[in-house]
């Protein structure tokens, strides 16, 4: 990714301490944060420090690698466990996470010495940071056969170069075309209540230099009854047996508005996104987060400093989903790293499972 002008990855391993674009300050300051072990790194995650189901899955995989590097060998199969059941539990929805840990659990314990895991779990989990970065790229290549000049895109919450280790989902089809020099431009939804379209997508477009207006959540209607989106694209954080898709709370709107007025809604998403293991998106966890996220919200004041304000009166209820399923009949088709796919369970089988089976038996 591109910060002022300088190529970034989202997160990194750094002579065993994580490091990662702290998204919690964006747009208004860029921070690195440090995560010396893997309990700080499993709170950055818990804390949104890092967001976007593949950022999320590589931090998961590195936080995994730093448990390896910091047990003794009189307690390193404890300690394993231990990690790998604190860093499940930071974020209940993306299936990258637990993909991520299980594959750098599985190097762990098919070595034959804790020196031999260690050097394993860190490879492997840089190894899944570049195939995240790769997969992006990829789905970036796929995608840019959807986009002609002149659209004019509809995305919803953050699924670009800070969703991944590199490039995104959504995004990556729109950077791969504006890179190509296809004139295009994108709408992109403020995604109440962290505002992560207005705060992340906004900063990430920005420093591409690609053509966005902003709107709030509740315009996209507006825009489709005037004929003003082209097409939708959305990232997914985890994306059932079925074709159903778990994605940030405001998704599954976008997809009714989109199917009313025929309009494409793609979902990017590479192969570690889908889920073979979970039927429908009924069995998918929705996380609930604190209804502070909605009772308030934070922005830069005319001091020049980041503040939170309340915007209902005290005391007021709340409820704070944090996502919502859009079923598989809403989905034009999955944009993936290896092509389009079609939203039905046959297909995402053919192209989940001999993936799967590879990566499982290394």
């Amino acid at each position: 990714m591109r910060v002022n002008g300088i190529s970034y990855r989202t997160v990194w391993l750094e002579g065993g301490v994580v490091k990662l674009i702290d998204q919690r300050l964006l747009p208004h300051r860029f921070e690195i944060l440090e995560c010396p072990s893997y309990r700080e790194t499993a709170q950055a995650i818990s804390a949104m420090a890092v967001r976007g189901a593949g950022a999320i899955g590589v931090t998961a995989g590195y936080a995994m690698a730093q448990a390896a590097l910091e047990a003794s060998d009189g307690q390193f199969a404890s300690v394993i466990e231990h990690a790998a059941q604190t860093i499940r539990k930071t974020r209940p929805t993306a299936h990258d996470l637990f993909y991520a840990v299980e594959q750098v659990h599985r190097a762990i314990v098919a070595s034959t010495n804790p020196q031999a895991a260690r050097e394993a779990a860190v490879k492997r989990a840089i190894a899944l940071s570049d195939e995240n970065a790769n997969a992006g790229e990829r789905i970036g290549q796929v995608g840019i056969s959807l986009l002609r000049p002149g659209m004019r895109v509809l995305t919803h919450c953050n699924a670009g170069w800070l969703a991944f280790s590199d490039w995104g989902s959504a995004l990556a089809p729109i950077y791969a075309a504006h890179r190509n020099g296809t004139d295009l431009s994108v709408y992109l939804t403020e995604t109440r209540p962290r505002s992560q379209g207005a705060k992340l997508t906004a900063w990430e477009l920005a420093q591409e230099g690609v053509p966005h207006t902003l709107i709030a959540d509740t315009a996209a209607g507006f825009l489709f009854q005037r004929g003003q989106i082209d097409c939708v694209i959305v990232g997914a954080d985890r994306i059932a047996a079925n074709g159903d898709v778990a994605n940030k709370i405001g998704t599954y709107p976008l997809a009714l508005l989109a199917k009313h007025h025929g309009v494409p809604f793609y979902v990017a998403a590479p192969r570690s996104t889908f889920d073979l293991s979970t039927v429908s998106g009924q069995s998918i966890p929705i996380e609930e987060r604190s209804d502070a996220e909605v009772l308030s919200v934070t922005g830069l004041s005319e001091h020049g400093l980041v503040e939170q304000v309340s915007v209902a009166p005290t005391g007021c209820p709340a409820r704070n989903p944090a996502f919502d399923i859009t079923p598989a009949a809403f989905v034009t088709s999955f944009i993936t790293e290896d092509s389009l796919i079609e939203p039905t369970a046959e297909s995402i089988k053919r192209f989940v499972e001999p993936r799967s089976r590879a990566a499982f038996s290394a």
